[in-house]
């Protein structure tokens, strides 16, 4: 199988398309991208911009080109959610950055993991967030210090490279990737394979918008296929041969879509060929006219399957794939791989949820510790926020559970602890319109005290904004952050859900609450659909057939 190559094709107008011949800039994003390759910015950090400080930035590095460095200015403090879409980028920004950290497949290990602990710790003012793509998030850092991060980080085989900007962002992979028995196959070696193959590669470096991929062999669907813009999930062939089920195009946001299956069978070898042929299609096809019409969902809602196959694999791949199977059905919906989960090995690993991904530095330490004293100090990171610890023998188990509660981090956690998600928010991103994760703590706190029998499993996701960051359209309760009646408040989504009867929240007209209500409002919600449910029914099918006055 050859590496993808740029078809050639006569010149057409339309959205941008670099494969009909429309390669002229269309946007100042496109212009810049133009001017310099993102990638370019790092020399310009070390050498130059380390030393002038934030006040020597070039706009179009500060507010584009550092994203592919994984570093983002942060809100400054004080602006109220009323002002987010008012104020210009340079009214809205602080002099720091945040800047993530990519963990491709989640893999960690103590000695990575207490780098992490001991940047956030000196240069971030503590703060650190494992976010729900396997990231962890640090906020406060100066431009001048980047440098010497970039060195502590690199040092231990991690890096920031396109963790952020118009490139593949970090691979999503089972947490429990060679760990569990019942995994279709180990992903870990294709989730290498592609990262070593193409990180930073100019190749993919300037790509229309974001893009999003999973590789994973797990069972229980961990890394959420149905939302990423490309997707290899376990499967086994008629013949027994376990490769992968290829999916592309999902994605949320303001134009939620799921992504749909090619029909192919992808071999093991063949992934890093076809992750790089999907890559390539975008490039080459994606639409770069105007940024929110850029993403590959919106090719393949043109496109559908059928002609996205057979561009990939005319033009890039130059070689048919197979027809194959649908991925089975998991045994649960619960994807967090919270718990105490036995090891193919016979050791157990501890999946341990945070407060909506929220953990400080000198915790993240001590977290390498525990992972050093009751496993053998590896760590994973989750697409839910989550951490898990692996290598737990069997007469531990015990003593490392009561060593992560004694930090509040709960191996078994309430249903509102262990399924509550929440963005960053106000109190660091420019786009949010309310404040997220002290909310989403609060509330969680207040329906434990509420409800504390509640055991069905439920998923509420808080946002700052539209975007859709904490997935609120696919929660059974998912909040979208507004200002209401001049106050910060929600929209409200109920039944949205990831799997086999994936479906999009349910948006009632007018369904806004005020973030003071929140508690008050899944409260009543939730009894009324433990008072109506049918037996052995979810939430969301609940909610999608309740009667509105039950749910507004």
């Amino acid at each position: 199988m050859s590496s993808p190559t740029r078809p050639s094709r006569p010149a057409q107008k339309g959205q941008g398309q670099w494969a009909l011949g429309s390669r002229e800039p269309l946007n100042p994003n496109e212009r810049m991208k133009k001017d310099s390759d993102g990638l370019d910015v790092r020399q310009r950090i070390t050498d130059i911009y380390s030393r002038t400080g934030f006040d020597g930035i070039d706009p179009g590095d500060l507010r584009g080109r550092m994203r592919w460095m994984g570093l983002y200015t942060q809100r400054a403090q004080g602006i109220p959610g009323g002002k987010t879409a008012v104020l210009e980028p340079e009214e809205l920004e602080d002099s720091y950055f945040m800047l993530r950290v990519r963990i491709d497949g989640g893999q960690l290990s103590a000695d990575q993991l207490r780098v992490i602990a001991g940047i956030s710790t000196e240069f971030g003012r503590g703060v650190a967030d494992v976010t729900d793509r396997q990231n962890v998030q640090l906020h406060w850092i100066r431009i001048e210090d980047v440098p010497e991060i970039w060195e502590r980080l690199e040092a231990v085989g991690l890096s920031t490279t396109e963790a952020c900007g118009d490139t593949p962002r970090v691979i999503l992979g089972c947490p429990l990737a060679g760990v569990l028995d019942d995994e279709v196959l180990d992903a870990t070696p294709a989730v290498t394979e592609v990262v070593d193959k193409y990180l930073g590669d100019r190749e993919f470096s300037n790509l229309p918008r974001k893009f999003k991929s999973s590789i994973s062999g797990c069972a229980h669907h961990c890394t959420n296929h149905e939302i990423n813009d490309v997707a290899f999930v376990g499967v086994r062939n008629a013949a027994g041969e376990a490769g992968y089920d290829l999916w592309v195009g999902g994605g949320l946001s303001t134009n939620p879509r799921f992504a749909e299956r090619l029909g192919v069978f992808v071999r093991p070898d063949q992934v890093s060929d076809v992750w790089a042929g999907v890559c390539a299609v975008f490039r080459d096809y994606g639409y770069r006219r105007s940024r929110t019409h850029a993403r590959i969902k919106f090719l393949m809602a043109d496109w559908g399957p059928e002609k996205f196959r057979q561009v990939l694999q005319d033009e890039y791949l130059h070689e048919a794939l197979p027809d194959g199977p649908a991925p089975d059905r998991p045994a649960t919906d619960q994807r967090d791989h919270v718990g105490v989960q036995k090891q193919v090995d016979g050791a157990n690993a501890l999946g341990f949820a945070l407060h909506t991904g929220r953990i400080g530095g000198e915790l993240l330490a001590t977290v390498a510790d525990i992972a050093e004293q009751y496993g053998q100090g590896r760590i994973r990171t989750t697409a839910d926020q989550k951490l898990v610890i692996l290598d737990v023998p069997d007469d531990a188990v015990e003593d490392a559970v009561a060593a992560l509660a004694a930090h509040d981090l709960q191996v078994r956690p309430s249903v509102f602890r262990r399924q509550t998600m929440a963005c960053t928010g106000i109190e660091f991103c420019k786009l949010a319109i309310v404040e997220t994760k002290g909310h989403a703590k609060e509330l969680t706190a207040e329906l434990e005290r509420r409800l504390p029998d509640f055991d069905t499993p439920l998923t509420i996701n808080v946002n700052g904004c539209p975007n859709s960051c904490a997935r609120f359209q696919t929660a059974d309760i998912g909040f979208k952050g507004m200002v209401v009646g001049g106050e910060e408040g929600f929209q409200v989504h109920l039944g949205g859900h990831l799997g086999f009867e994936s479906s999009i929240g349910r948006k009632l007209r007018g369904n806004k609450v005020l973030a003071t209500d929140t508690a008050d409002y899944v409260e009543r919600v939730l009894r009324g659909y433990l008072e109506h449910r049918t037996d052995g029914e979810s939430f969301a099918a609940y909610a999608t057939r309740a009667d509105e006055d039950w749910l507004r």
